[in-house]
């Protein structure tokens, strides 16, 4: 992970760019996030997760189904959510939450950009030393 990236982080911030490498619905997140951030209402972490994305770090999708070329079915990460939207699926705490049926289609994933994996890994000059 970047050195000086990762650690500019605070620990919400942190948990929220693991959730994105690990490309984890939202409700992930809480398995993340250190007990004070746990107790925090879910839009003021929306509010640290919108910081993030404004910074081109981080995008906001919705699962969707994926079928391998041999056939097998999976999840992969589906539509981008519109950013005029992005607040209000945020603050929706059922978002926040894994589903009660356990299918994750149509659920909110965290999805690292390219910008974002300049955070979460090494360059190649830290690599080296």
């Amino acid at each position: 992970m970047s050195e000086h990236g990762w650690q500019a982080l605070t620990k919400s911030e942190e948990a929220f760019m693991v959730n994105s490498y690990e490309i984890d619905i939202l409700a992930g997140v809480w398995g993340d996030l250190d007990d004070a951030d746990q107790s925090r209402p879910v839009n003021e972490l929306a509010g640290i997760l919108l910081t993030l994305i404004d910074r081109g770090w981080i995008e906001v999708r919705r699962v969707a189904p994926w079928t391998s070329p041999s056939g097998e079915q999976g999840l992969q990460p589906g539509e981008l959510v519109p950013r005029d939207q992005l607040l209000a699926v945020l603050e929706d705490a059922a978002n926040w939450e894994y589903p009660d049926d356990g299918d994750w289609i149509g659920a909110v994933t965290l999805v690292e950009t390219e910008a974002g994996e300049k955070i979460t890994r090494r360059s190649p000059e830290e690599t080296a030393e």
